[in-house]
C-alpha cells in the first residue's frame, strides 16, 4: 500500500524546486495533494502534472491562510517549504553591516512568518483528528552563521527553534500532531540560479559552492522529498521536534585527510 494513502497533504512553495519534488513524491505515495505557491501558474502546472489541486498562496499573508482554512478546514500533513534567500531580484548586500531593514524584514516575512502561519493553520486543521505531521523546511544555514546571508540564516534558525516549540505545544495538548524540520544544504534548485549565473564560469562557481562538502556535489530535490515522505508517513509516528540534516556530510566535521608527514 502507498505510504501516504488517504492522507491530505498541503505543500507550500510547491511550484518548483524542493516543494515541487515533495508534491510529486507525495502524489506517488497515494496522497491527495494541494499544491500551493505565490505563483499561481507554477502551482497549476505542477498540480496538472501529478493530478492534484492547485491554489495561490502567499505564505506571508494572514488573509491567504485564512482563506485556505475556509477552503481546506482539515488536513493530515502540512509542509512549510516556501522560502526566499533575498537574492531573487538583486544581489544587494545581506551581511550584518550593510543589509537594509527592509530586506531583512522581507526575508523573515516569508521564511519565518510564513512558517508560523503555516504551523498555526496546521494545528487547527489537524486538531479534529488529533493527529498529523507538520514538516518545516529549514536549512543548513539555520545551524551555522552565514555572513553574506544574515537574514536568511537568522530566519532558518528561527524556523528550527519554532519547530521544537510547536512539537512541544502539541504534545502538551495531548495531540499526536508531530512537527519536525529538514535542513538541506546546497540542493540544486532555482533558488541558486542568481548566485550560479549562466556565464562560462558557472561550473567553477558550482564547484566552489560545494568544495567544502565531503560528498563534493549539490543535493537533489528528490533526496529531500524522500525525507519528507518518511516524516509525513506513519513510519515516523515517534518522531517530533527532530531535525534532519541532508548536507552531504557538511556538518559532520572536516573532510580534510590528516597529513602523515
Amino acid at each position: 500500500m502507498p505510504r501516504l494513502n488517504a492522507k491530505t497533504c498541503i505543500v507550500t512553495g510547491a511550484g518548483r524546486g524542493i516543494g515541487a519534488a515533495i508534491a510529486r513524491a507525495f502524489a506517488r505515495e497515494g496522497a491527495s495533494v494541494l499544491v500551493t505557491d505565490k505563483d499561481a501558474a507554477r502551482a497549476a502546472k505542477i498540480a496538472a502534472e501529478i493530478g492534484a489541486e492547485a491554489r495561490r498562496l502567499d505564505v506571508a499573508s494572514e488573509e491567504d491562510w485564512q482563506a485556505l482554512a475556509e477552503a481546506w478546514p482539515q488536513c493530515d500533513v502540512v509542509v512549510n517549504n516556501a522560502g526566499v534567500t533575498g537574492f531573487e531580484d538583486s544581489l544587494r548586500p545581506h551581511d550584518p553591516e550593510h543589509a537594509s531593514l527592509e530586506d531583512w524584514r522581507a526575508v523573515h516575512a516569508v521564511n519565518l512568518d510564513g512558517t508560523f502561519l503555516g504551523c498555526r493553520y496546521a494545528i487547527r486543521a489537524m486538531r479534529p483528528k488529533g493527529a498529523g505531521s507538520i514538516i518545516n523546511i529549514s536549512s543548513r544555514s539555520g545551524l551555522v552563521g552565514i555572513p553574506a546571508a544574515a537574514a536568511y540564516a537568522s530566519s532558518k534558525a528561527a524556523v528550527r527553534n519554532h519547530t521544537k516549540s510547536v512539537a512541544l505545544y502539541c504534545a502538551e495538548q495531548g495531540l499526536a500532531i508531530r512537527c519536525n524540520s529538514i535542513h538541506p544544504a546546497a540542493v540544486l534548485t532555482p533558488m541558486w540560479e542568481p548566485m550560479l549565473g549562466t556565464g562560462p564560469d558557472r561550473a567553477a562557481r558550482m564547484a566552489a559552492f560545494v568544495a567544502d562538502t565531503p560528498l563534493r556535489r549539490f543535493g537533489d530535490p528528490d533526496e529531500v522529498a524522500a525525507l519528507a515522505v518518511m516524516l509525513a508517513s506513519d513510519e515516523a509516528a515517534y518522531m517530533t521536534g527532530a531535525e534532519l540534516n541532508i548536507d552531504g556530510g557538511l556538518l559532520a566535521g572536516s573532510a580534510a585527510a590528516p597529513k602523515t608527514d
